[in-house]
């Protein structure tokens, strides 16, 4: 692991994403339990602390004691479509609420969606993988039917029938993404399984005597880590970009602040020149689904043994 960090390391653009990723991050989940009672675009400070203001500004809002986002969150009906200025720096949206409060919202939603979609996707797959590539037989014959069959039916349509009969919600999205994209990650397993169960390591577990499972799960699941690591950071963005899709179509979060609502709603502004809630929005979409990738494809050039060897 501290070859792979060093060699991440040197690899400035991974950086650059990763520090974009924490950003996202830090302003999604803490953004908005700070407790705030200045309104902080008032304060004086020296120039050079003019940027972290600003920052600060359209992060630490929310009144922690009532739940309440102040100023920058509540309805302000002679606030209507003003465009980015001294006190919303993204402007504001039909209701008079602060755009870029309501982005930093939205992130939380992403980040929530990307996480609990891989908690239910990822030990599926690796699961079923490890089980198929292992004992092979009528058992590799079942799973590999199975996930062939998930896989061959169209992703978009399958996730909308799953939310639809779970209902409309987060929870039909987490449900709906994680049930339809383990199919990948489990042929993964399957196959690097299928090459670990003949390596010496494994043959001398069995001939200590050491139960099938325990080979498994204790030796040569954590050798074919680095796959579960590196695919988790490639799904991450294409999870948020899918519940993007299923809120805009009005089937995901639909209370909540949504980057897919927001687009949603702001595309009906669009031609008559409130053009900034669709801009930032989209810009920020654009910047963690690029960051996220960037970084999982440097993630797996640094932690697989093969691509780490060739360069």
């Amino acid at each position: 692991w501290g070859g792979a960090w060093q060699s991440l390391k040197r690899k400035r653009l991974a950086m650059v994403s990763l520090l974009i990723i924490i950003l996202f991050s830090v302003t999604a989940f803490y953004g908005e339990i700070v407790y705030w009672r200045y309104h902080i675009s008032d304060l004086s400070v020296p120039s050079a602390m003019e940027p972290v203001r600003k920052l600060a500004a359209y992060i630490l809002v929310t009144d922690a004691v009532d739940g309440k986002t102040a100023p920058y969150d509540v309805q302000s009906l002679d606030k209507q479509y003003q465009p980015p200025n001294r006190d919303n720096i993204m402007g504001t949206d039909g209701l008079g609420r602060d755009v870029a409060q309501r982005l930093f919202q939205g992130a939380r939603i992403a980040f929530q969606v990307g996480i609990m979609t891989s908690l239910i996707a990822i030990p599926l797959a690796v699961f079923l993988g490890c089980l198929a590539g292992y004992f092979g037989g009528r058992v590799d014959d079942l799973i590999v039917w199975l996930y062939s069959t998930v896989a061959s039916m169209p992703g978009i349509l399958f996730i909308i029938s799953i939310a639809m009969i779970v209902g409309r919600g987060l929870t039909g999205v987490y449900l709906g993404i994680g049930l339809t994209t383990w199919t990948h990650l489990c042929r993964l397993i399957r196959g690097e399984v299928l090459k670990h169960k003949g390596q010496t390591y494994v043959r001398a577990a069995k001939a200590l005597g050491l139960g099938d499972f325990r080979i498994l799960f204790r030796h040569i699941l954590p050798n074919i880590l680095h796959i579960i690591i590196i695919n988790f950071s490639l799904r991450f963005p294409s999870a948020v970009s899918t519940e993007v899709i299923l809120s805009y179509l009005g089937i995901g979060a639909q209370s909540e602040p949504s980057w897919g609502v927001m687009i949603n709603n702001a595309r009906f502004r669009l031609w008559h020149g409130v053009w900034w809630e669709m801009t930032f929005t989209t810009l920020a979409i654009f910047l963690i689904v690029l960051a996220f990738n960037i970084f999982g494809d440097a993630l797996r050039d640094a932690l697989d043994p093969r691509l780490r060897s060739q360069s």
